[in-house]
């Protein structure tokens, strides 16, 4: 049994390696199209990515890892349990709200829980949001995928609507500063001063840990997987697959939400802009999750990827439009996200040379 697992463990780390380095040249490629003169000198750059300038650039790398970690195992979990949540993003935005809320008007907490009521609070509003599609999918059997686009839209004017009413700053068509619920940033400040990283990052690692248990340890994680490989049989055997189908949304909306409370309730100056446009750490989630095959382990080091290519990405911006340089990133983690085509594809190889040399 420790051999199988030992072999498909191989297996998805040899397929995101190559699907990495795939997309790593096909990044080198446009540099080398749009300026050849300076191609390999910005390449080196984005490769360097949270080591061009130590300690502060490996600060913000992990400062930016922290919100797609969460999004990331929110589309993982889902995954596990059969699930498509595409709708991270509008999980996000709602569970930041509810933090920025609770950063806001609840002044009559002390600062020193007030930011980890406000990491509840977010849990629990992204958690009820993505419950909607959960019980959609559950009793009436729509589709998760389309129920969770759109309310990817509804969260994002919803937001919108309610950071005018409650916690608006009109001098910046923004949302308030949550002052009385910052993350502190612990021991992160004596190892990468005047950067965003706070101790939230040590609590999406722990989450991860904590979602790897669930999944891989207890009766409950197998019965969510069962669900998510046949919810059909898993019902025959005794298992409530309606009840699994929510919780598993949920559990994902939660997460999301923590990790929109881990951006906005960090002291940089992260605040709700009342525009119409989706956040990007819901969707980044996805290629994260997909890269590390979902599984909560490998998703904080594909998070940590994808934030070293975007810090890198900062220090070509001498270099390179930041268009260019959006796109190079951006081919990097769609080349990435095929680690499972390329893992079918080494499976399907191996299964062939075994079969011939037998």
């Amino acid at each position: 049994m420790f051999k199988n697992v030992n072999q498909e463990a191989l297996k998805t780390i040899f397929a995101s390696v190559v699907s990495i380095l795939i997309g790593l040249i096909m990044g080198l490629l446009i540099l080398l199209v749009t300026d050849p003169s300076n191609a390999f000198l910005g390449f080196q750059r984005a490769l360097l990515g949270g080591f061009n300038r130590l300690p502060r650039s490996f600060g913000e790398m992990l400062y930016q890892a922290t919100p797609i970690l969460l999004t990331g195992l929110s589309v993982g979990f889902a995954f596990k349990t059969g699930l498509f949540n595409i709708g991270a993003s509008g999980q996000f935005i709602v569970g930041g709200f509810a933090a920025i809320f609770i950063g806001v008007r609840w002044t009559f907490l002390p600062p020193s829980i007030a930011w980890i009521v406000g990491l509840l609070g977010a849990m629990v509003a992204g958690a009820l949001w993505a419950g909607i599609s959960g019980a959609l999918k559950a009793y009436r059997n729509v589709n998760e995928v389309i129920t969770s686009i759109m309310l990817n839209y509804v969260a994002v004017f919803l937001v919108n609507f309610l950071v005018v009413a409650t916690v608006f700053n009109q001098t910046r068509n923004e949302s308030l500063s949550p002052t009385n619920a910052f993350i502190p940033r612990g021991f992160f400040n004596d190892l990468f001063p005047r950067t965003g990283v706070h101790m939230g990052y040590v609590v999406a690692i722990v989450v991860a840990i904590i979602i790897w248990i669930i999944l891989e340890k207890t009766t409950f994680g197998f019965e969510l997987r069962a669900v998510g490989f046949n919810r059909h049989a898993a019902r025959y055997a005794g298992v409530n697959e309606k009840r699994n189908i929510v919780l598993s949304m949920m559990i994902a909306g939660a997460l999301a939400g923590l990790g929109g409370a881990l951006l906005y309730l960090s002291a940089t100056g992260v605040h709700i802009e009342v525009v119409d446009v989706i956040p990007l750490q819901g969707f980044n989630g996805i290629p994260v999750a997909l890269l590390a095959s979902s599984n909560p382990i490998g998703i904080i080091f594909s998070s940590l990827l994808l934030a070293h290519l975007n810090t890198g990405g900062f220090y070509m911006q001498t270099l390179f439009p930041t268009e260019i340089i959006n796109i190079m990133v951006s081919v990097i983690i769609y080349f990435s996200a095929f680690a499972m085509i390329t893992k079918s594809i080494l499976e399907k190889y191996l299964k062939q040379k075994g079969g011939k040399n037998a």
